[in-house]
């Protein structure tokens, strides 16, 4: 059997941190970890605080829909939405008026909670962004799109 021939890497890199997965990931890390220790002192998970967010802009989403938006499995999500349940942050009916789903509203508790909680998340992007020239913002984000859609996603 014939040596696999070796693969050349998509573009000059000295190493594996030099490459772009690499720099993302790493990126997103450390968002991950400054989200994580200011959602703390608010009481909530990183996939707790997205669905506050994304129940905030489109009330009555299903647990499938906030699964997808907040990039967490459908079984996660349901953990998810029975802490914020049992917390007081959000009602869903006990049963569904049609089909399966059970959508899902925030509280005043879960506003208030995430109004708190927003602020921090704020402040870590305003980190972010003020770290990178304000001209080159929008080429970043068009970027970011870019290279999430060319894995399709």
């Amino acid at each position: 059997m014939e040596d696999p021939k070796p693969t050349d890497p998509p573009h000059l890199a000295e190493d594996v941190t030099e490459h772009v997965g690499y720099r993302l990931k790493r990126a997103a890390a450390a968002l991950r970890n400054a989200m994580d220790k200011a959602l703390r002192e608010h009481g909530l998970t990183v996939p707790q605080y997205a669905c506050l967010e994304l129940l905030d802009q489109q009330p009555g989403l299903s647990n499938a829909e906030l699964a997808r938006g907040t990039f967490v499995t459908r079984q996660s999500m349901n953990v998810v939405l029975r802490g914020l349940q049992d917390a007081d942050l959000i009602t869903r009916p006990a049963a569904a008026d049609h089909g399966r789903a059970l959508p899902a509203h925030l509280t005043a508790e879960g506003r208030r909670r995430l109004d708190a909680a927003r602020s921090a998340v704020y402040a870590i992007e305003c980190d972010m962004v003020e770290a990178i020239p304000q001209r080159r913002l929008a080429a970043i984000l068009t970027d970011l799109d870019r290279m999430a859609a060319a894995l399709g996603g």
